[in-house]
C-alpha cells in the first residue's frame, strides 16, 4: 500500500501526510508532523525523520522524507543516498525513482539521473513531474530536441487552464487588470511559476511594456528551458522591439521541433527582415502563401514584406486577399490604410463600418478599424467624421497603456541636471573616434523616413532602418531600473562611466551594427528617432558621429502622430494632450544640447526640405562631410528595403500639399494647442557645424 500511494502522489510530503496512517499510531503522529516542518523548515524536518529512523530504521515513509529533506537543505548526494536504499526495496516506484532522479540531477550525476527518470516514465508514462524533471536534465545536458519533447508531454498533461482559468478567461476577455492581480497572487505564493509568469508577460505585453515582458519570459525560460509556448511569446516581444538578432535561435530551435510550422516561419522571416536581409524574408513569405493560399495571417505578413521592398500594387493585392479570406480583418484594414497612397472605395468604407458594429469586437482590432476609417474619411473630406474616428481609435488605445507623461518630464529634467558644459568639457575627446554612424533622430511623422532616404541614395552612405542597439545601452544602464515611486538610474548611470568604457560602448554599437551594412559603404545611418532622447550618450561613445534632428512644425506634427495607428510603444500619440506635452519636452531637450553642444546635433524641418530640396540637401551632405550627389535629389528613385510608415511615401516627390494639411482638422485641436502652448513652428535654432 504504501508504494501504490506513492506511485499516485509525486509531491513527497503529501504522500508522506497519506502513508503515515498506515504506520503505528505513535508514528503516525511523528511522520505527520516531519511532512509539515518539509515545506517551511527542512533542517527540522531532516533531524526529526532521522530521529524516527533511530527507533525505526528503514521505515520508508521515513527514508522518504529525510531524502527530501536533505534535497531541500541543499545536500542532494545524502538524498540520493536516501532514495536509492528506498529504490533497490521496492524497484517498481515511480514516484521513488523520480525522487532519486531529482537527487542525482541535483548532485550533477545526469548519466544516473537519466537512467533513474527513463525507468520512472516507463513506469508511468502519465507521470507529469517526471516529464518536468526529464525536461530540465535533458537541458542541463545540452539537449534541446529532447528537452523540448520531454516538456511537451508535462504539458499534455498539466493543462494550464486546470490552475489558471480565472486568469487565462479575464485575459482574453481584456479585463487586464483583474488577470494581473490574479496573476501577482500566485506569483506572490511561488514566485517561478512559469505558467504564471508568462501569463503575467501576457498582461504586460497586452499594456506594451514590451522590456518587462521580456524580463519576465527571460525569467520563465531559465526556469524551464522547454517551455516552447514561453519561447514563441519571446519572440514575438523581441520583434515588438525591433530585435531580430536574438529572435533567430528562438525560432531555430521552434522550427527543430516543428519544421513545418508557418507561424514560425512567417516569424523567422519577420526576423530576417530585420536585420536587412530583405530578399531571403520575401523569399520565406513567397513560399508560404504558395503552400498557404487560404490563410489570412500568411497573406498579410506576405504583403508586409512587400511594401518593404517597394511592391505596393502587389502588398494592395496580398491584403485583398486576407479581406477575401476574412472579411472583417482589422489588420489587413488597417494595413491599407497605413498605405499613404491608397485609397478606400465606397464599398470598403461600407466593410468596416459593418464588422465596427458588430458586438463582441476586441477592443485592438476595434481601435484598428477605427484608424482605417479615419483615414478613409479623410481622402473622402470629411474631416468631422474622420477626427471622430482616429480619437476613438486612441482612447481605446490610452485606456490601455500605463503612460504617464510627467515621467519623460523629469527624465528630461535629470538630462539638464547631468549634461552640464562642465560636465561634457571634462569629458571632451572621450569614446570611440568612428565617424561611420549618421543619428537621425526626432519625432515620428516628421520627416526622418525622407532625410533616411536622401542621405541612402549617396554612394557612400548605406540606409540601415530604426535599429534598437542604443536603447539596449540605456537599459542596462538603468534606463527602466527604478522602484515603484524611485525614478531610474540613467541618465545619472552615464556619470559613473570611464574613459574606457565609453570607448568600449561606442565599439559595441558599430559591432552589433555591422550585420546592418551590407553594402559596405563607409557611412551608415540610424533612423532611430527616439535616441534624442539618448543625444548624450551618443555624443560620449561616438564624438565623431553626426547627429541630424528632424523636425516638423508642432501642429503637423502631433497631428500626423495622432492620426497614425503606430503598432507598438508610441503612448505619447494617444491623446491630444499628451502629444503636446512629449513635443514641448521634446523641444526643450533639444534646445538644452544646442546650448551645451553648440553645433553638435544639426537641424532639418521637413517644411524647409519640402520649399528647397536642392538648397537643404546640399547643406545636409556639406555638414556630413559628403560631396553632393544629384542622387539625393531624386531619392524617390532609389531602391531599397524601407521598414517604416512612410515607405510609399519616400518612393515619390515632395509635395506641398502635406503641408498644411493639419488645418483641415483645425476645430478639434483645442486641447494640443493648450498643451503646446506657444509652439505652434519649430524654434529658431542654429543648423549645427
Amino acid at each position: 500500500m504504501f508504494f501504490a500511494c506513492l506511485h499516485r502522489d509525486s509531491n513527497p510530503a503529501c504522500a508522506a501526510r497519506r502513508l503515515a496512517l498506515k504506520s503505528s499510531p505513535q508514528i503516525d503522529l511523528k511522520l505527520m508532523r516531519v511532512a509539515a516542518l518539509l515545506e517551511r523548515e527542512p533542517q527540522a524536518a531532516a533531524r526529526a525523520a532521522a530521529g524516527i529512523l533511530r527507533s525505526s530504521p528503514g521505515q520508508p515513509t521515513a527514508l522518504l522524507l529525510l531524502g527530501a529533506a536533505h534535497r531541500a537543505c541543499g545536500d542532494p548526494q545524502a538524498a540520493a543516498a536516501e532514495f536509492a536504499e528506498l529504490a533497490a526495496a521496492q524497484p517498481d516506484s515511480a514516484v521513488i525513482l523520480l525522487e532519486l532522479g531529482r537527487a542525482l540531477r541535483a548532485a550533477g550525476r545526469e548519466s544516473e539521473a537519466l537512467a533513474a527518470l527513463e525507468r520512472a516514465l516507463s513506469l508511468a508514462p502519465d507521470l507529469a513531474d517526471g516529464w518536468r524533471e526529464l525536461s530540465l536534465l535533458h537541458a542541463a545536458r545540452g539537449e534541446a530536441r529532447s528537452c523540448d519533447a520531454a516538456w511537451a508531454r508535462f504539458e499534455a498533461l498539466t493543462p494550464e487552464g486546470a490552475r489558471f482559468s480565472e486568469a487565462s478567461q479575464a485575459l482574453a476577455n481584456q479585463r487586464y487588470g483583474v488577470a494581473e492581480e490574479l496573476l501577482r497572487q500566485a506569483l506572490a505564493r511561488a514566485p517561478r511559476d512559469v505558467t504564471a509568469l508568462r501569463l503575467m508577460a501576457q498582461v504586460v505585453s497586452a499594456r506594451e511594456n514590451y522590456p518587462e515582458a521580456e524580463r519576465l519570459l527571460t525569467e520563465c525560460l531559465s526556469v524551464a528551458p522547454g517551455y516552447s509556448r514561453a519561447r514563441l511569446d519571446l519572440v514575438r516581444v523581441m520583434h515588438e522591439q525591433q530585435k531580430g538578432e536574438p529572435m533567430l535561435p528562438l525560432i531555430e530551435r521552434l522550427l527543430a521541433a516543428d519544421p513545418g510550422n508557418a507561424g514560425y516561419r512567417t516569424l523567422e522571416a519577420m526576423a530576417h527582415s530585420l536585420l536587412g536581409h530583405s530578399e531571403h524574408a520575401l523569399e520565406i513569405l513567397e513560399g508560404l502563401a504558395l503552400e498557404s493560399p487560404d490563410s489570412e495571417l500568411v497573406a498579410l505578413n506576405y504583403g508586409h514584406a512587400l511594401r518593404t521592398a517597394g511592391r505596393g500594387s502587389e502588398a494592395i493585392g496580398a491584403y485583398r486577399r486576407c479581406l477575401e479570406l476574412k472579411p472583417g480583418f482589422a489588420a489587413a484594414w488597417v494595413a491599407l490604410a497605413d498605405l499613404k497612397t491608397f485609397r478606400f472605395a465606397p464599398d470598403d468604407l461600407a466593410a468596416m463600418r459593418t464588422e465596427l458594429a458588430r458586438e463582441g469586437l476586441p477592443d485592438a482590432e476595434r481601435s484598428q478599424l477605427e484608424f482605417a476609417l479615419g483615414k478613409a474619411l479623410e481622402d473622402a473630406g470629411d474631416f468631422a467624421g474622420s477626427f471622430g474616428h482616429y480619437e476613438r481609435g486612441n482612447a481605446l488605445r490610452r485606456a490601455l497603456v500605463r503612460y504617464q507623461p510627467e515621467v519623460f518630464t523629469r527624465f528630461v529634467q535629470r538630462t539638464q541636471a547631468l549634461y552640464t558644459p562642465g560636465f561634457l568639457a571634462a569629458r571632451a575627446g572621450w569614446g570611440c573616434p568612428s565617424p561611420d554612424p549618421i543619428f537621425i533622430v526626432g519625432l515620428p511623422r516628421s520627416g526622418s523616413t525622407l532625410v533616411e532616404q536622401i542621405l541612402a541614395s549617396h554612394s557612400q552612405v548605406e540606409g540601415t532602418r530604426e535599429l534598437s542597439d542604443v536603447a539596449q545601452f540605456s537599459s542596462e544602464l538603468g534606463d527602466r531600473d527604478g522602484e515603484p515611486g524611485s525614478e531610474p538610474r540613467y541618465p545619472q548611470s552615464v556619470a559613473q562611466l570611464t574613459r574606457a568604457e565609453l570607448a568600449r560602448l561606442g565599439e559595441r554599437y558599430l559591432a552589433q551594427t555591422r550585420t546592418q551594412r551590407r553594402l559596405g559603404r563607409p557611412r551608415f545611418t540610424d533612423k532611430m528617432g527616439s535616441n534624442f532622447r539618448h543625444v548624450g550618450l551618443l555624443h560620449l561613445m561616438l564624438p565623431q558621429a553626426r547627429i541630424i534632428d528632424v523636425r516638423r512644425a508642432a501642429l503637423s506634427a502631433c497631428l500626423a502622430n495622432f492620426k497614425q495607428h503606430f503598432y507598438r510603444s508610441v503612448w505619447f500619440s494617444y491623446s491630444l494632450g499628451d502629444l503636446g506635452r512629449y513635443y514641448r519636452d521634446y523641444v526643450t531637450l533639444m534646445a538644452h544640447f544646442d546650448a551645451v553642444l553648440p553645433g553638435r546635433i544639426y537641424r532639418v524641418t521637413y517644411e524647409s526640405l519640402v520649399r528647397d530640396l536642392e538648397g537643404e540637401v546640399r547643406a545636409l551632405l556639406e555638414h556630413c562631410g559628403l560631396p553632393f550627389e544629384a542622387a539625393c535629389l531624386r531619392f524617390h528613385e532609389t531602391r531599397r528595403a524601407v521598414q517604416t510608415l512612410s515607405s510609399e511615401q519616400v518612393r515619390q516627390p515632395l509635395y506641398t500639399e502635406a503641408l498644411d494639411q493639419w488645418r483641415n482638422f483645425e476645430p478639434w485641436l483645442g486641447p494640443l494647442k493648450t498643451a503646446l502652448g506657444e509652439l505652434e513652428a519649430p524654434p529658431a535654432a542654429p543648423r549645427g557645424g
